[in-house]
């Protein structure tokens, strides 16, 4: 909100100094401008919550300040003060997408009164703005539970490129949730409102597989019977996500890079290429590098998905999610009964290093939730490895033959005395709301040595 400053333009000063006048008396901060030509200066530094203008001025007049108005700034809404003889013109302003006019000579309260209505609705606009995009924020990452701080890093970079087309490579161990992170960096792009198309390079057959991608004409190879579109088509004008990239044959990556450097594709058995807007998102389990010192992966296309990577690090080197994620699918795999886990349990999950990573966690927990006896888990339930697993450290570099409780404590106690004992600055090392730190200080009896 920018607290009622209003661009006035009216080559008429003593009507000027009316205007000036009488908003002024209601607080508003007016800046008032001779002719159109300066309007755009002062548009193109400033934000204003509403423009008032002549329409008939020397030089440009308004009709022409108008539409370059909505070029700069869509949203501002634009009063026009206007003569009898030129109401025809205001009209057409109107249909142009001016707010509103009022003519000469105008009463003041009746002045001040469509001002007063447009700056509701200008602000109208700008709340709905801010809560779209706190609600497309809050929905972007809905499905990923994480507090960690690599998590927490993660999202913040997604935010900071999720607008854009450049390509961007997920990498990762399997079950960490790469599919996540695309489908998060699509909702927070301006293509959210297209669809995101995904294959799994891995689990469609070789020679299956450029046909999938590029699609193909009738008559190309046996059973193409008619033309299909490929996976690039069908996300015109949205997203990609390529899978399992590491999967790819040396043939497919030659004709990958081609595409992602012209954004043409050429369907199996046509010579003619279709233009594709597409923003293409990749992923791989494999060491990429590692393919690459093999002669197994084109350096060049290496580079050209790898302009901006993001690396998902395994759950064993954030344990701090684990009991989120524990508590998230508990939940999820309820049926509508409330499943509760022995704290010792609980403890021997955040030990175990989940090869498998979060799918592994999540299944275990499905299988754990259906057998459960009197809807509670208890520490007899969970596999011969993880309950054997000894867990010298949590990842944290805090070591866990405690309770995750003394634990936390721990933690808690660690950044209070690294920080001098300074509340508001450990809660941000810590990563949570200084209420809820002293929340904590209070239950562990944690006072200043």
């Amino acid at each position: 909100m920018n607290d009622g400053k209003i661009l006035v333009v009216d080559d008429d000063a003593s009507l000027r100094r009316i205007i000036e006048f009488n908003l002024k008396k209601k607080a508003y901060k007016p800046t008032m401008l001779e002719n159109a030509e300066e309007a755009v200066t002062h548009l193109r530094k400033s934000d204003y919550e509403l423009m008032i203008s002549d329409i008939r001025m020397p030089g440009m007049d308004g009709l022409e300040l108008l539409q370059i108005a909505r070029e700069i700034k869509p949203d501002l809404p634009v009063i026009f003060i206007t003569a009898f003889g030129t109401i025809e013109m205001a009209v057409e302003a109107m249909k142009l997408g001016a707010y509103d006019y009022i003519t000469k000579p105008f009463d003041v309260d009746d002045f001040i009164h469509t001002v007063e209505k447009a700056l509701d609705y200008h602000r109208l606009l700008d709340e709905n703005m801010r809560l779209k995009k706190e609600l497309k924020n809050r929905d972007s990452f809905s499905n990923i539970i994480a507090a960690s701080k690599p998590m927490q890093n993660i999202f913040n970079s997604i935010r900071k490129v999720a607008n854009t087309d450049t390509t961007i490579l997920i990498t990762g161990e399997s079950g960490t949730g790469k599919e996540l992170i695309a489908r998060a960096i699509h909702r927070e792009s301006e293509r959210s409102d297209n669809t995101m198309i995904t294959v799994n390079c891995a689990a469609i057959p070789k020679d299956l597989l450029e046909s999938e991608l590029f699609g193909h004409v009738a008559g190309a190879f046996t059973g193409a019977v008619k033309n299909k579109a490929g996976k690039f088509q069908l996300a015109d004008g949205g997203t990609i996500f390529l899978d399992e990239i590491g999967d790819l044959s040396m043939e497919l990556q030659a004709k990958l890079l081609r595409v992602l450097e012209n954004r043409l594709v050429e369907p199996v058995g046509s010579n003619e290429s279709i233009p594709v807007d597409i923003r293409v998102l990749a992923a791989t389990n494999q060491d990429l590098n590692k393919k690459l010192k093999a002669g197994e992966f084109r350096e060049d296309l290496y580079y050209r998905l790898n302009v901006i990577p993001i690396h998902i690090p395994p759950l064993r080197e954030r344990r701090e999610d684990i009991p989120l994620l524990v508590k998230h699918f508990l939940n999820e795999f309820s049926d509508n009964e409330k499943l509760a886990i022995d704290p010792k349990a609980l403890t021997k999950l955040n030990r175990y290093d989940w090869p498998g990573n979060v799918r592994e966690l999540k299944n275990l927990l499905k299988r754990l939730a259906l057998l459960a006896e009197n809807n509670k888990i208890k520490l007899t339930d969970l596999p011969p490895e993880i309950r054997s697993n000894k867990g010298d450290t949590t990842g944290n570099g805090y070591v866990n033959n405690n309770s995750l409780r003394e634990t936390e404590r721990n933690a808690i106690v660690d950044a209070l005395k690294s920080t001098g004992w300074n509340q508001t600055r450990a809660a941000k090392r810590l990563q949570i709301p200084r209420h809820v730190l002293i929340y904590r200080m209070k239950k562990y009896d944690i006072k200043e040595e």
